[in-house]
């Protein structure tokens, strides 16, 4: 069934618009009758379609549930800027793994650095990545991916707004068999292609961020988060 987000629902009648209502009604073909899936703040609302003009498609809601593709935990994904294409691969399959957010970091070791001002440019198209990849999923919800900020900063975020900070570091740390389960909200920084700086990771424990190794294998900057967020979902079972 085709499936749509919205950020607020009218109970009453949702309405569709814009590029999503012109999707409806020129590419899919669909008429009043046929039923589609609204999500709205990880609800489901299983609708029909009323009445479909230019650039609206109006519903009636038939039933809604929550939607069972969201995770039990919040996640949050602290990513070093690798390269702009490996970027993107990371986007799309940490969305269909259930991750909330994807927050880009300029470490020390990144190999690319770009601006501020240029990769901002970039948060229109990465940020449709996480949409389509949210829709394909089944999602409830629509994973943003924030502007670009610095280690510091990142540090600051994970502390002040997760409850279970943790870093990936090549060089040691605990096992995820020693991570705490129960928590509701988790922050993960995986580093870009060159890992990250002693002195980075030192800062991290410093601040509080509990170093992840994943074992003897050195694992690429976009196979790394992809096998942390499965090992994370697993052992909360969300997956």
């Amino acid at each position: 069934m085709p499936r749509f987000f919205l950020e607020a629902i009218d109970k009453n009648m949702p309405v569709i618009t814009g590029e999503d209502a012109r999707h409806i009604s020129r590419s899919l073909r669909m008429r009043p009758g046929e039923e589609l899936t609204v999500c709205s703040c990880g609800t489901d609302h299983q609708c029909e379609i009323v009445r479909i003009t230019e650039d609206s498609v109006f519903l009636k809601i038939k039933s809604q549930q929550l939607c069972a593709a969201e995770p039990t935990i919040a996640v949050t994904l602290y990513q070093a800027i690798p390269k702009l294409d490996k970027l993107e691969h990371i986007i799309q399959k940490s969305v269909e793994l259930g991750v909330t957010g994807i927050v880009p970091v300029l470490t020390r070791r990144c190999v690319s650095r770009p601006k501020e001002k240029d990769f901002s440019k970039k948060l229109e198209r990465l940020n449709k990545i996480a949409l389509s990849a949210a829709k394909q999923s089944g999602r409830g919800i629509i994973p943003t991916v924030d502007d670009m900020i610095s280690f510091d900063r990142a540090l600051e975020r994970m502390t002040q707004e997760s409850s279970c900070p943790l870093m990936l570091y090549e060089e040691g740390g605990v096992r995820f068999s020693e991570v705490d389960t129960q928590k509701e909200s988790y922050s993960l920084m995986i580093g870009s292609e060159g890992g990250f700086d002693p002195s980075e990771a030192e800062k991290a424990r410093n601040a509080g961020v509990t170093p992840i190794w994943l074992g003897n294998r050195i694992l690429r900057c976009e196979t790394a988060p992809l096998t942390a967020l499965s090992i994370l979902m697993y052992i909360t079972k969300n997956l």
